[in-house]
């Protein structure tokens, strides 16, 4: 296909629980690193809440009747793989090592709330 109709993703957004912020900004700001961005005000009353590492972005937003994504996930690129499984794994969230594309180094955890998410070693 000569032209693309899209140049990046601009995010992902993974559903929450309602009233569990403090712990997606625990996990997601303090274990993952990320940092928490700004929601428009307009969305700000939905509850949730919006992380940022480079130009990868994840937002978390409340879904009512919630159930996690255990299948759907977003895979990210680690800068230090090695350092955030080890941190993971010290506070206790299991680390699912996937061998099973050769050549790709990668595992699966799942955030607080059950979403499964897939680090991957470039």
């Amino acid at each position: 296909m000569a032209n693309s109709t899209f140049s990046a993703i601009d995010h992902v957004q993974l559903a929450m629980p309602a009233g569990k912020e403090d712990e997606a900004r625990r996990f997601y700001g303090g274990l993952l690193g990320m940092i928490k961005i700004e929601k428009p005000a307009e969305l700000k009353k939905r509850g949730g809440c919006w992380f940022q590492s480079g130009s990868v972005q994840l937002h978390l937003g409340v879904e009512n009747d919630f159930r996690p994504a255990r299948k759907a996930h977003p895979a990210l690129r680690c800068v230090d793989y090695d350092g955030l499984t080890a941190r993971l794994s010290s506070a206790g969230h299991e680390v699912v090592s996937d061998p099973s594309i050769p050549g790709v180094r990668r595992c699966h955890i799942s955030d607080p709330f059950g979403n499964r998410i897939e680090l991957i070693q470039p």
